[in-house]
């Protein structure tokens, strides 16, 4: 079985204004289908994780 690349620093909270994990980013459907999504699909979310890490930086100073 291959190993599926993750986002999950293993801080688990979810931001309520957002909907997204304050440690990877991603919602809890992207979360929830993680391991069982395309490659492709896990790529697009990835691309996005670095403006909503941004994002929930300037909401949690």
């Amino acid at each position: 079985m291959p190993i599926v690349e993750s986002p999950c620093v293993s801080i688990c909270a979810m931001d309520a204004a957002t909907g997204w994990c304050i440690g990877c980013g991603r919602t809890l459907a992207e979360i929830a289908r993680w391991s069982e999504t395309d490659q492709a699909d896990r790529d697009a979310v990835m691309a996005e994780l670095p403006a909503r890490m941004e994002r929930l930086e300037g909401r949690l100073r």
